[in-house]
């Protein structure tokens, strides 16, 4: 049995040779834009998920330059249904920063990479690694996972404690070429073989190494996270369709959930819905029709949506800015970031 880090990163490296993925649509070309952008998608997002967006993405914001300039409501409307939107908004002002600081170029520096937003140390060495070829490591959940497998490490990765053990296994594995394959090899790795359920430790070209398998504690490592039960919350939203067919929608405010995306007025109960639509629309509350609730869970919480659905209303003061609202046809829904439950009930054809 062996631990040396050496042989740790030459055998994943052979595995990698016949096994990895080398046709991902970032890696042709590989360049520090499309690495940035493939390193923010893919964070809690499958590869399989991630490539059409980042074509789609690339095809309309090809470069830096191209995404500072794009207007936000552009940006969202391209991330749209990935999740987590967040990340849409740190690469927009990213970008923004790095024309206004860098020269429109994403800076080869650390330092510089974490400072703009959304970039942490395992991504910033990601797009270092796989970019310039630089000697950094990196420890996404795909690489904790193998690592504490390979070395034995109980305690939840999330711990401090913990995460410092990994980081400094994860340096002490890095070889000193093939810094860009030996990154993606860790997530391939991780994402296909060393999975997190039912992993195929027969076929792993590390297994004579892994104490995890010698000690019979495949299973139970990484340690999970502690558990407690989400919170459960609910909210009335108000889907006003207009005499031609169009939908209410309003931008949803800067911080919070969904920020910054247009989605249905939403209240906390009906009391809040009815009062905000006697303030906004001409007609009666009464009249509006239940839809089937909508689900949906986010990290720290569950949230159930109550639709309530009208046809034919129009808004008292059409003329007003009227909190961020826009009457939007039904055909013109793709060009705005909206929530994917929410535009799952408005493509529905109610």
């Amino acid at each position: 049995m062996t631990t040396d880090s050496g042989a740790f990163a030459e055998r994943l490296l052979q595995w990698f040779d016949r096994c990895g993925r080398h046709d991902l649509p970032w890696q042709h070309p590989r360049t520090p834009y499309r690495v940035w952008v493939s390193e923010i998608m893919l964070q809690q997002t499958q590869v399989s998920v991630v490539a059409p967006y980042f074509i789609r993405w690339m095809a309309a914001l090809p470069d830096l330059r191209a995404l500072a300039s794009a207007p936000l409501d552009d940006v969202l409307a391209l991330w749209s249904g990935l999740g987590y939107y967040a990340r849409a908004r740190n690469l927009h002002a990213a970008a923004r920063l790095c024309v206004e600081r860098h020269g429109g170029e994403l800076p080869r520096d650390v330092g510089a990479l974490t400072a703009l937003p959304g970039i942490g140390r395992s991504t910033a060495g990601a797009i270092l690694a796989q970019a310039w070829g630089d000697r950094l490591a990196i420890l996404d959940g795909n690489v904790k996972r193998v690592l504490a497998r390979w070395h034995g490490i109980a305690g939840w990765p999330g711990l401090p404690a913990v995460e410092r053990q990994l980081w400094a296994f994860a340096e002490s594995h890095l070889p000193h070429e093939r810094l860009a394959d030996y990154t993606q090899a860790q997530m391939d790795f991780g994402a296909t073989l060393c999975t997190r359920a039912d992993p195929a430790c027969v076929l792993c070209p590390l297994q004579d190494g892994c104490v995890a398998r010698r000690e019979g504690r495949v299973a139970e490592l990484p340690t999970p996270k502690p558990g407690k039960p989400l919170p459960e919350r609910t909210a009335t939203v108000l889907l006003l369709e207009d005499a031609e067919g169009r939908m209410l929608l309003q931008r949803r405010t800067p911080a919070g959930v969904w920020a910054g995306l247009w989605s249905l007025p939403e209240s906390a109960d009906s009391g809040q819905a009815r009062a905000w639509f006697d303030r906004h629309a001409q007609g009666d509350y009464a009249d509006g029709a239940p839809l089937a609730p909508i689900a949906h869970a986010f990290t720290h919480y569950r949230l159930t949506l109550r639709p309530l659905h009208w046809r034919g209303i129009s808004l008292r003061d059409p003329m007003a800015d009227n909190d961020g609202l826009r009457w939007v046809a039904r055909d013109a829904l793709k060009a705005l970031g909206i929530p994917a439950p929410i535009r799952k009930l408005l493509e529905a054809g109610t």
